[in-house]
């Protein structure tokens, strides 16, 4: 593949409400790497489907230059919008809409946030025209001039509400959301990576208090961790979004603790909380009540492994390369 390519990469890592169903799912990676009439479309890469039963909830990982990602993750968004019926779903992870979630992160050094918050914005309002009755709102660069962050803008909607009056909630674009497409969040940030630690009990509540621990606006916290606790196969999860920070590590990170990566946006480093810091900052809390870790999941991958992953695909011209990641990481 061309450097100049490389330099211009932008993932999308797209969240939708359907995970039960794996030919649903599958429709909808296909339709973000073929056009209209079937032909593959080329500069474009699916690199993994994340699918969680319990939380009925899906993660595709589309990845393509910027001149290319909107039409991609738009192509996806349709098909989502004509399989998923939000009437008729049921799970337990907080959800708004049938395509729950559209953020846009730029992975080469020739593309910003601005680029990304640009086409954000116009990848919500060529949805809203596409598909009668769907609804957005913003986060991030996508949400100007003020950049309110997800987590922030879904506690201003309601997202993390069991019910919730989807009629009563204010888009920033198109019209009154539907029961049947619910309200998507659209925006632009630096990298967020997912990632999930299982500890082994069932009381909600010793999860909550773990997850508050670990919580960045908390005394002691991770720089960058937005977390929830869930329960799911019988056990609990800590459900983290790992957001990217411009500030850097902590400076009183412990010697032995593993570096925190960094990566490169226009011009600017950011980091993010490598997934061992949260896997054993929540060891120690969990265990304080007697309570062991089953495992951690990291959906997906750290930014650095997604643009090398996306590099290795579109060098190759592969479109389903979720089909073969386990070949190529194990």
């Amino acid at each position: 593949m061309a450097s100049a390519l490389g330099r211009r990469l932008v993932a999308c890592l797209l969240n939708i409400s359907e995970a039960q169903q794996r030919g649903l799912v599958e429709k909808v990676a296909q339709a973000a790497i073929t056009d209209d009439h079937g032909i593959r479309r080329k500069g474009t890469t699916v690199l993994n489907i994340f699918s969680d039963y319990d939380y009925n909830r899906s993660v595709i990982t589309i990845v393509a230059s910027i001149e290319l990602i909107k039409e991609a993750v738009l192509s996806a968004c349709e098909q989502a919008c004509s399989l998923i019926d939000m009437n008729e779903h049921e799970g337990i992870h907080p959800c708004l809409g049938a395509v729950d979630l559209i953020p846009l992160y730029p992975l080469g050094e020739e593309v910003d946030l601005k680029d990304c918050g640009r086409e954000a914005q116009a990848l919500a309002a060529a949805l809203i025209e596409r598909v009668l009755g769907t609804s957005a709102f913003f986060f991030g660069w996508a949400d100007v001039p003020i950049r309110r962050g997800l987590a922030q803008r879904r506690k201003e909607i309601g997202w993390f509400r069991k019910v919730l009056n989807i009629a009563a909630v204010q888009p920033d674009i198109g019209p009154q959301p539907t029961r049947q497409y619910g309200l998507t969040g659209v925006g632009a940030s630096p990298y967020v990576m997912n990632c999930n630690v299982t500890i082994d009990t069932q009381d909600l509540v010793l999860g909550r208090g773990v997850a508050a621990a670990i919580r960045e606006s908390s005394p002691g916290g991770i720089q960058g961790v937005q977390v929830m606790a869930l329960p799911h196969e019988g056990t609990i999860e800590i459900a983290c979004n790992v957001e990217s920070v411009l500030e850097g590590p902590p400076s009183d990170l412990a010697a032995d603790m593993e570096p925190w990566p960094a990566f490169n946006i226009g011009g600017q480093n950011f980091y993010h909380a490598p997934a061992s810091l949260i896997n054993a900052r929540v060891t120690e809390l969990a265990g304080r009540h007697g309570v062991a870790t089953k495992g951690t999941a990291l959906v997906g991958f750290t930014p650095l492994e997604c643009k090398g992953l996306a590099e290795m695909a579109l060098s190759q011209d592969i479109g389903e390369f979720w089909k073969m990641l386990h070949s190529v990481r194990m």
